[in-house]
């Protein structure tokens, strides 16, 4: 007697289920579906007494109002550099919270240099504050970012910008003349700029061959007597250096100047208090667009010079050669924290220069540009003597034998021209390089 079996359904995705991502090649796997947290209520920042809008005071140290000079400090816990630290894992990095939390948050988006800026939902801008275009549209701000945990309130008041930036705009005569009245002076945006910060303890185990200098007495045949030199003796050699690295700075921007970024810091990061959406009421806050495993590498990348310093300092003589090390990292963590800056793009003669100024200690740097007609007019005039000497003391030379004195003082003088109008040619260029 035959049986007949009966066909089994098809088989469907169990409620709550997601396909994910699967290793192996045409497997599709299936896992339950995370649960959303639910988010928090996003903060408005309008003055309970007037309505008007409300923004982040650095006098007061809260927020304040300008219509009618309602004042509340901004409750932020100070932490300093006892922040709290996360580990490398994937858990750590979906758990943190995303979005800027606060309601209404726009974003300025630039078509030239692709920047984004935070910024609230009344304010107006027609210009990028990182390029000086006008190439720019507003647009929703994302919410998929991780949320900041720490920042440094601003400390510099935007009034002390203008004397500022006009005492390092004037400094320096191979600048234009009228660099001192650019409208760089009234340009100087409060952005809070994104960074990362890693903590993490290398040991690094270095080989290589140290030379140790000798003297040794020998005799020298042509000349009949007995003189001293000096030998290097090498030998292959070992050790061990195990370096903390703490709080070790990346800039979460690729819109930003490392070169000018790195002339203004360093930050106190022992003023470090707890994320509020409170601070950012009236300021502008830039979202990292280089991520958190980028930023590693490039600090892993400078980490590691660091401990190849600390083993270079391990050695004990100045003569090395075939070195190499293994670098080993551990108990890394990391932040994402905000900075003050102040920032300002200015064109001059078709040509975009970047200034900043550390919203917490007020250090100035940034892109001057060169008057280069004065640059050149100098290098001509340190080089001018030696060449007119050497002009001169030639022809006097071949002529009876006169001039040999003269000729070596010319060669000197052009000698010690060319150095410095090499240092100032790189000068020079420095004040203008990004």
């Amino acid at each position: 007697m035959n049986q007949v079996s009966t066909p089994l359904p098809p088989w469907e995705v169990p409620p709550n289920y997601q396909a994910v991502d699967s290793q192996v090649p045409g497997i599709t796997v299936y896992a339950p579906v995370q649960a959303k947290a639910e988010a928090e209520a996003p903060v408005t920042f309008k003055c309970p007494q007037c309505g008007a809008a409300t923004r982040y005071d650095v006098a007061a140290g809260g927020v304040a109002c300008e219509h009618c000079g309602f004042q509340t400090q901004a409750n932020g816990q100070h932490v300093g550099r006892q922040a709290e630290k996360l580990e490398f894992t994937l858990e750590t990095v979906a758990k943190a919270e995303q979005g800027w939390g606060t309601a209404g948050r726009m974003e300025l988006h630039c078509d030239s240099c692709g920047a984004s800026l935070a910024v609230e939902n009344k304010a107006l801008s027609i210009t990028c504050p990182f390029c000086a275009s006008n190439r720019v549209n507003l647009r929703q701000a994302a919410e998929d970012q991780l949320r900041p945990r720490f920042l440094i309130p601003f400390k510099i008041p935007v009034e002390n910008n203008r004397r500022v930036a006009k005492e390092w705009l004037s400094k320096g005569w191979f600048h234009p003349d009228t660099l001192g009245q650019s409208s760089v002076l009234d340009r100087f945006l409060g952005i809070y700029l994104p960074f990362w910060t890693f903590t993490c303890h290398i040991q690094a185990d270095w080989k290589a061959e140290v030379g140790y200098e000798r003297t040794e007495r020998y005799y020298d045949s042509s000349s009949k007597e007995w003189k001293s030199r000096t030998v290097i003796d090498w030998r292959w050699e070992n050790g061990r250096v195990n370096v903390q690295l703490e709080d070790w700075l990346i800039s979460g921007s690729s819109h930003i100047s490392k070169k000018i970024l790195g002339r203004i810091q360093p930050f106190d990061l022992g003023d470090l208090v707890a994320y509020l959406p409170d601070y950012l009421a009236g300021w502008q806050a830039h979202a990292y667009d280089i991520p958190l495993t980028q930023a590693w590498e490039e600090g892993k990348s400078q980490m590691r010079e660091k401990a190849r310093d600390a083993c270079y300092a391990d050695i004990s003589s100045s003569h090395v050669r075939n070195f190499t090390m293994v670098a080993d990292f551990a108990d890394e963590s990391w932040r994402y924290v905000l900075l003050p800056v102040y920032l300002a793009s200015y064109k001059f003669e078709d040509k975009v220069y970047q200034v900043m100024i550390n919203g917490q200690t007020g250090a100035i740097a940034g892109q001057k540009p060169v008057a280069w007609w004065k640059i050149w007019s100098t290098i001509a005039a340190m080089l001018a003597p030696g060449v007119l000497g050497g002009l001169i003391s030639l022809p006097l030379l071949l002529a009876g034998g006169l001039g040999a004195i003269t000729l070596v003082i010319s060669f000197i003088v052009l000698g010690i021209g060319a150095a410095f109008a090499i240092s100032l040619y790189r000068k020079a260029v420095d004040s203008e390089a990004a």
